[in-house]
């Protein structure tokens, strides 16, 4: 009854004209960012950030949060027309759903995306109204040594599920993590790393930080890239066959529950959820010799995984303020810059926030439904608008928007800092992702082990005394040693390099 109670609750926040609306620009802007090759939800939820200054944090974070799933279908849709993933998770999309657009059912693999992505949307749902309370009951009897280690574990995660170089990741967290020491030392009043640049004594804005790296790096490498007219495929039916909706079910159910499962894993989310169910249905579907030639399968299965990761990785979020991808770090600071401490109190203190995100999930998913099917045709032609008539726009709005912040041209300078660096990281094959999530949880990691060792009178033997804690700190162990054993190694490589 509670869990009703919660999401009757939630639905009424929902669905108030203010919020509803928001929901609405979220998802469509959501899809836009999805189709167009280059703008990913991380960097246009950074580009938008100081937008949401105006608002209240329930619409705000009912608009960031639809831009998050919003995209994911938006992916798809292009992925299959045309051929261009418009975000990463709907690379595996198009193998099979470019090749059923050739042969003349792109109708087909499209009404599979929508249907699978909408069903493994409602399923996270209540997958994340079912999980939420205990885990936040359970993490208000954690102390800061537990919430230390809590973080420590979710880094080392990062590290796991990076792509490419485990070294690489590990040095991008410790530079994100002293990139987050960058200013004042809130209990000394000491300057630290500042080099007497007053506009550093605040620290280095993480709204700054993240549009340079994910908004500007990512302009400059789509200029690198020059491709040709795609061909784009017709759409004639978007209603499946009898034997399309056989083969579906199957895909759509066992890709909603990877998905839910992974979504949850920090570093994980969408994108490792559509290359794990693209590999599970190849193994097990009597159809796999047509995998990579057109098989529906292909397209249900991994659609239907990349959603339900995208709304389970709010499961830490929301309960532990702990980021589990580079979208949920945006979405943490988004939560902090609205003066809302992210962690199990927010459930406690901000019903109507909590449960309103919750319910907005399924709302939003209602209106991608709507949207995406019939404006297909939109959608496709967008593909077509020249990258070099997009990107001054983009640029403008990320100065604009970072300048806003504090009326500062240093933190334009700043922000282009970052986009050099950003670009320079992707060309050294260095994921910016670890990077950001060390920056935000650096801060917090500090004022956690700081209050421990408060606490303890000076013992650090405090973090292995404490039972959750030691627990915590032997499964971050365990997960190291795991993946870094020659075996381990070999096969994390050949499934990164296989997606």
């Amino acid at each position: 009854m509670d869990l009703l109670a919660n999401l009757v609750l939630g639905l009424q926040a929902a669905l108030m004209p203010a919020n509803l609306f928001y929901c609405a620009v979220g998802v469509f802007v959501g899809t836009l960012v999805g189709v167009l090759p280059g703008l990913g939800p991380v960097a246009t939820i950074a580009m938008l950030l100081p937008a949401t200054f105006t608002l209240a944090p329930v619409p705000a974070l009912i608009m960031l949060s639809g831009i998050y799933y919003g995209a994911q279908y938006g992916g798809s849709t292009t992925a299959i027309l045309v051929n261009l993933p418009g975000e990463s998770s709907s690379i595996v999309t198009a193998l099979d759903g470019y090749q059923m657009a050739r042969q003349g059912r792109a109708g087909a693999a499209l009404a599979a995306a929508a249907i699978g992505s909408f069903v493994a949307g409602t399923v996270a749902t209540f997958v994340i109204a079912l999980a939420a309370p205990p885990l936040a009951n359970v993490a208000l009897r954690f102390g800061p040594a537990e919430y230390f280690s809590l973080m420590v574990l979710g880094l080392v995660a990062s590290v796991v599920l990076a792509h490419g170089s485990l070294l690489k990741a590990i040095g991008m967290i410790v530079l994100g993590l002293l990139l987050g020491l960058i200013g004042t030392d809130v209990t000394t009043g000491t300057p630290r790393y500042t080099f007497d640049v007053p506009q550093l004594a605040d620290g280095v804005g993480f709204v700054v930080a993240a549009m340079g790296m994910f908004g500007l790096g990512e302009i400059i490498l789509n200029l690198e890239r020059v491709g040709g007219t795609p061909f784009l495929a017709r759409v004639t039916s978007l209603w499946p066959t009898r034997e399309d909706f056989r083969r579906m079910i199957a895909p759509i159910l066992r890709g909603t529950v990877l998905g839910s499962a992974v979504g949850i894993l920090p570093g994980g989310g969408a994108l490792l959820a559509s290359f794990a169910s693209y590999s599970l249905e190849k193994k097990v579907s009597r159809y796999s010799a047509q995998f990579g030639h057109g098989a529906i399968e292909g397209v249900a299965g991994p659609e239907s995984a990349n959603n339900a990761g995208a709304q389970t990785s709010f499961i830490p979020m929301l309960t532990l303020g702990i980021p589990s991808n580079p979208v949920m770090a945006l979405m943490i600071g988004a939560m902090i810059i609205h003066g809302i401490q992210p962690g199990p109190t927010v459930m406690t203190e901000q019903p109507t926030l909590f449960w309103g995100v919750i319910a907005s999930m399924w709302v939003g998913n209602l209106l991608l439904l709507v949207l995406n099917l019939p404006l297909v045709g939109f959608w496709a032609r967008l593909v077509m608008v020249p990258y070099h008539l997009l990107y001054p726009a983009i640029l403008v709005f990320c100065a604009i928007g970072v300048f806003s912040l504090n009326n500062e041209v240093f933190d334009v300078y700043l922000m282009a800092v970052f986009g050099v660096l950003g670009y320079v990281f992707a060309k050294l094959e260095c994921e910016t992702a670890p990077m950001l999530l060390g920056f935000i949880l650096g801060p917090l990691m500090e004022e956690y082990l700081r209050r421990a060792m408060l606490l303890s009178r000076g013992d650090p033997m405090v973090l292995v005394q404490r039972p959750i804690s030691a627990a915590i700190l032997v499964v971050a162990a365990l997960a190291l040693l795991v993946v870094l054993s020659p075996a381990i190694r070999r096969t994390r490589d050949e499934a990164f390099l296989e997606g």
